[in-house]
């Protein structure tokens, strides 16, 4: 990865229309597109496949099941190409190897072949919330575990919150891309992030990609906070 740090525009959207007018206000001023579960399951991968022709495409599906399963599911995405996509930590070591092969099948060029990403900790959750899912310690401790083994069964990087990158960065080096969402610019609205940073501070910490969404596209400008995120990760 550059050093330079990427910013992705979240298109969290149930209306391709809406997506599109997005697309085309931020066309030149960010570096991929985020696609979801809720603009996937309302629009259909047909139309996921339109915008991945035209845009550099995260497409972030967190896939997590029994391993043939997320193998096969990544397997049937190989026409649609994306840029980055995601599956969750929290699925396992051999899930994350079996993901791992499938893409080497589907894409045999490596340059082609999508970075694989493992989320680890939601960045809408808490201690407390993880807690009462059964995992002991803290947020960092859960982060730094399941960063390790995704990394070595396979992944090429991780999901993971603004807060936890200096501590994967120090664990696992400069080589696994953290993308890292809960990014919200000096004096935006949190919503229901509660983990959060600035772009600069996120590039600061060592962030190879921000995801920033309503920030961008609820503004009155999409296109000028754009590039007003991307002026202040250069000045880092």
């Amino acid at each position: 990865m550059s050093h330079r740090t990427r910013l992705i525009a979240a298109l969290d959207t149930q209306s391709v229309q809406q997506a599109e007018l997005w697309a085309q206000e931020l066309s030149g001023t960010v570096d991929a597109l985020k696609l979801g579960l809720e603009f996937t399951y309302s629009c259909g991968l047909d139309v996921v496949r339109e915008f991945s022709q035209k845009h550099p495409l995260f497409l972030d599906l967190k896939l997590h099941d029994i391993p043939n399963t997320v193998a096969g599911g990544l397997s049937a995405l190989r026409d649609i190409k994306p840029k980055l996509l995601t599956i969750h930590a929290s699925g396992g070591r051999a899930m994350i190897e079996r993901a791992k092969a499938a893409l080497e099948e589907a894409y045999p060029d490596a340059a082609q072949r999508p970075i694989l990403l493992a989320v680890t900790v939601l960045t809408s959750m808490n201690e407390t919330e993880m807690h009462e899912l059964g995992v002991s310690g803290t947020v960092r401790d859960q982060v730094s575990r399941l960063g390790k083994m995704a990394i070595s069964a396979g992944a090429d990087g991780l999901v993971c919150s603004p807060q936890e990158i200096d501590l994967l960065r120090q664990n696992l080096g400069s080589g696994p891309a953290l993308v890292v969402p809960g990014i919200r610019p000096a004096g935006a609205a949190s919503d229901d992030q509660k983990r959060i940073m600035t772009p600069a501070q996120a590039a600061k910490a060592g962030a190879d990609w921000i995801v920033v969404g309503r920030p961008i596209t609820r503004s009155e400008n999409p296109a000028a906070t754009a590039r007003a995120i991307q002026e202040e990760l250069q000045a880092v």
